[in-house]
């Protein structure tokens, strides 16, 4: 409605302007210039009055421009005790200015919030203008690691910390590198990471510092921890009963001096004990023997290797074990002229370990059943899955299965799997694990594309 009245208004006027300069040119016209003097000052009079509200106008507009430029987001232009024809213009600057207000909270509230998070996280921060090296961000858990004060400028570190500056300054945009520094008179390893951003034509070198040291040594002692149990429960049931029978066997022959028997009536026991004594003794040390072997596969021949060709050798050598034990073997290749880039034995000891394997674990299906697939993945990468229709592995067990010594089976060592890692981790690749319970189990090895 303040529109529609600001038109009629302007509307007005443009209309009596229209009709005092024609009355103008009519008495002129005429030739009754004596009558000019009311038209000209009428005329004077309208043109003062349209000066006046441009430059109305103008001010205001220098006002907003004014509080835009200095963020005077506060200031309010009063609407109701304005001239009808400036009451739009001051509406809709107020209109704007709140709307500057409400951006300028939540990019507050935003920059709080993140400067909350950068402050609390364990990973040091710091970031600096690349051509004047004035700091923009650093935080706490920088200063913390580095026992570092705040410094307006990163050049101002080299006094500090000779060592950490040349880290910073010669770490490449996008690179990541462990930094070895001392601190406190302790060596602590960061991981040291670099990205570039840029703001306003200005570019700022962003670094960020992780300290590898506690990750490390907490994956450690978790590892360490999870081998001892397993290490210490398979040892205990082979020195346990060696230690009882052992105890057995000497309370009789105490017995038996005791009481001078010519003949040992334990005679037949004896035997058998020490018997047992000597192969549980046996498979202690081939259970030492086998956690030894865990660290002598070091090299590998590497070549090109069609996937049938390791499937041939696979059928041929496990399909008399399978068919004395009815179990079918399926491969399914679509494309024959799959290559894997690898150490064709220790690939096939793979096969065999998780054939094996799946062996067990489908004893009790109805139609036993194990397969074995290849395919390339979008990346180019090898996959090879050993497939069984087995009752799956529970989820409890998922995380252990490639601990070395850990077993599900009765007399199983538990370096088998293990081994299998150990040997795709040397061909840079992986092997991992899906089950579906009740539905079967897939082992799974990726091959890095060459």
């Amino acid at each position: 409605m303040t529109f529609k009245n600001y038109e009629i208004r302007l509307g007005l006027r443009i209309i009596l302007l229209s009709l005092n300069i024609a009355l103008l040119f009519y008495l002129v016209h005429i030739g009754q210039q004596g009558y000019l003097y009311l038209p000209v000052a009428l005329l004077l009079w309208q043109v003062y009055e349209l000066f006046r509200n441009q430059k109305r106008v103008y001010r205001e507009l220098t006002e907003f421009s004014e509080a835009v430029y200095y963020r005077d987001f506060s200031r309010h232009f009063n609407v109701q005790r304005s001239p009808a024809e400036l009451q739009p213009l001051r509406n809709s600057f107020n209109v704007i200015t709140d709307t500057f207000k409400t951006i300028s909270r939540e990019k507050e509230t935003h920059y709080h919030y993140l400067q909350h998070i950068l402050e609390v996280v364990g990973t040091g921060i710091l970031s600096f203008e690349i051509e004047s090296g004035d700091i923009a961000w650093m935080n706490d858990a920088l200063k913390r690691m580095l026992n570092l004060p705040h410094f307006k400028n990163v050049h101002a570190i080299a006094r500090r910390n000779a060592e950490f500056y040349t880290e910073l300054q010669g770490i490449s945009i996008g690179d990541t590198k462990v930094y070895a520094a001392t601190v406190n008179k302790q060596s602590v390893k960061f991981l040291l990471s670099a990205t570039m951003f840029q703001i306003e034509g200005r570019h700022y070198k962003l670094l960020s510092l992780q300290d590898v040291n506690e990750a490390l040594d907490e994956t450690e002692a978790n590892a360490w921890t999870k081998l001892l149990g397993v290490m210490t429960h398979e040892i205990m049931n082979s020195i346990a009963p060696i230690s009882s029978l052992a105890n057995t066997l000497k309370s009789r022959l105490q017995y038996s001096l005791e009481h001078h028997e010519p003949q040992p009536s334990y005679r037949e026991d004896l035997e058998i004990g020490i018997d047992t004594i000597r192969k549980r003794s046996e498979a202690l040390l081939k259970f030492a023997d086998t956690y030894r072997n865990l660290n002598r596969i070091n090299s590998l021949v590497l070549k090109d290797i069609y996937v049938r060709d390791i499937f041939e050798n696979q059928h041929s050598l496990m399909m008399p074990t399978l068919s004395d034990r009815d179990i079918e073997l399926e491969i399914v290749l679509k494309d024959p002229n799959i290559k894997v880039y690898a150490d064709q034995n220790l690939v096939e000891q793979v096969l065999i370990n998780l054939i094996l394997n799946a062996m067990e674990a489908i004893k009790q299906s109805a139609h036993p059943k194990i397969t074995l697939s290849a395919a390339a993945d979008q990346q180019n990468r090898c996959i090879l899955k050993v497939t069984d229709n087995g009752h799956g592995i529970p989820a409890e067990l998922l995380d252990q299965i490639f601990i070395p010594f850990f077993s599900t089976k009765k007399n199983g060592t538990g370096v088998g799997l293990n081994l299998c890692k150990q040997i795709m981790l040397l061909h840079r690749g992986n092997i991992h694990v899906q089950t579906i319970s009740g539905a079967g189990t897939s082992f799974i090895m990726t091959f890095n594309a060459p």
